[in-house]
């Protein structure tokens, strides 16, 4: 039985911008740190895996030392946890305002390919309750209960390692061949690629430069009625139409994965 695989932040809604620098901020803010991170900052930010590790990347000693931070691991480990829940709290909000629409196709593609007997999973470096918040918003409680949800600290090491894709492969029972990750990422990418996945990538706000030579598909997005997809990279030549379906991801299957080459339609970030 095939897979459909989705990344969360930036595939199923864009939460990047519009949720998860607002949320980090906001956390600053309340925990009373100097910071705020502008769009540029995040910019550079969002290419690290996990929303501790972010979180993490501002523990210079010289900053731990100027705000009276803890300079022993297991304080900074404790600091990092505490300010990580504040932060998904916040998060989870404002998904469930509706501040972050889903982007388009997700419905859409999640029920045909759930009518077609495929299973669904979902594979993050985010915290746990942002996926299922995010995924309910997006496909709605029904049909996010049948999801798998693979998301936060579960395995080793994060993308751009294939660890989480690894994983998702064994609990679901199927070999690489028999799925398809849908990606917004360069990290993203080169995670599914290291773990054999054929991956689409839809780009996002903060990724449409970065390196996706290694992916099946490149489009602006999977399109519906009020956006179609935008075909930017098609190596297999499956040209889809404006709305990406089943039967371009079962034409996917029928491909072996793409090598990366040095003439990428994207120049890394």
């Amino acid at each position: 039985m095939p897979a459909l695989i989705f990344d969360c932040d930036g595939v199923l809604a864009d939460t990047e911008r519009n949720g998860h620098l607002p949320a980090f901020n906001r956390t600053f803010a309340d925990v009373g740190l100097p910071v705020e991170w502008s769009d540029a900052d995040y910019a550079v930010k969002v290419r690290i895996g996990g929303g501790k590790e972010r979180m993490a990347s501002l523990l210079t000693p010289e900053f731990v030392a100027a705000n009276g931070l803890p300079a022993d691991a297991d304080g900074q480990r404790e600091l990092l946890a505490d300010w990580h829940r504040r932060k998904t709290a916040i998060y989870t909000e404002l998904v469930a305002s509706g501040a972050l629409p889903a982007r388009p196709g997700i419905a859409r593609i999640s029920r045909q390919v759930a009518e077609a007997g495929w299973l669904l999973a979902v594979a993050s470096t985010s915290a746990e309750p942002s996926v299922r918040a995010v995924l309910e918003h997006a496909v709605g409680a029904e049909a996010a209960a049948g999801f798998r949800v693979f998301a936060g600290d579960i395995v080793a090491h994060k993308k751009p390692a294939p660890d989480i894709y690894e994983l998702a492969l064994r609990e679901l029972g199927i070999g690489s061949d028999d799925a398809v990750v849908i990606e917004d990422s360069g990290n993203g990418v080169e995670a599914a690629v290291a773990a054999g996945l054929r991956t689409v990538v839809t780009v996002s706000a903060y990724t449409v430069d970065e390196d996706f030579s290694a992916a099946s598909l490149v489009l602006s997005s999977l399109g519906d009625d009020h956006e179609p997809a935008r075909v930017l990279a098609d190596p297999f030549g499956i040209a889809p139409g404006d709305e990406v379906g089943l039967a371009d991801l079962v034409a996917l299957l029928d491909h072996p994965l793409p090598h990366p080459t040095t003439d990428a339609t994207q120049e890394d970030r």
